[in-house]
């Protein structure tokens, strides 16, 4: 069993929730807004949130090699996994769980939606609420998930930005939550080298 050591890296501008649960190495990017109650578990490497990122309440964020993975192999081999790097401007609403190996931009995964370790998602994508991805499959660019059947076809625009709702939310939680400071700003770690 791997013992996960915690080392949050939290940039300027981004906002962490106290009552937020961060487990393993996390990079969290200037601009995200993570929520009370949500959770990212970096268990098998690094995971770095790309700029602008929503994390709302009860939503789980895992990187987890699953054994049966063929990336689980080179994880045993080499001793650490390369990080999962997550795109900027994706929203990952309300008690969905996304443990894919690889994320784009400006996604949204809606309420209560599960996307498994198995699944590869583009840029531009939005997977419904309720909807369940499992299995290898890759989402192309610009593909919307929708029903209980997990139907797909492809959105004839692209995903606007979600700065409305982040210039909302900077102004909100702080009211109401304590935050995580700022602990990171590489400006100040490049005058060092």
């Amino acid at each position: 069993m791997n013992i996960v050591r915690n080392d949050f890296k939290i940039m300027p501008r981004s906002m962490v929730c106290e009552d937020s649960n961060l487990r393993g190495d996390i990079t969290i990017s200037s601009g995200c807004v993570i929520h009370p109650c949500s959770t990212i578990i970096a268990e098998s490497g690094p995971i770095v949130l790309g700029e602008n990122c929503i994390v709302e309440e009860y939503a789980t964020l895992r990187y987890r090699i699953p054994e049966n993975h063929p990336d689980h192999g080179a994880l045993k081999a080499e001793g650490s996994a390369k990080p999962l790097i997550i795109g900027p401007d994706n929203v990952f609403e309300v008690g969905c769980t996304v443990e894919a190996l690889s994320i784009g931009e400006r996604n949204v995964f809606e309420c209560k939606s599960y996307v498994s370790a198995d699944v590869t998602v583009g840029s531009g994508c939005v997977i419904g609420a309720g909807c369940r991805l499992v299995g290898q499959q890759t989402l192309p660019d610009k593909t919307i998930v929708y029903e209980a059947q997990c139907m797909q076809r492809e959105a004839m625009d692209k995903q606007k930005t979600q700065m409305i709702q982040l210039d909302y939310l900077r102004k909100i939680l702080p009211n109401y939550h304590h935050l995580r400071k700022a602990n990171y700003d590489p400006k100040k770690a490049r005058e060092q080298v």
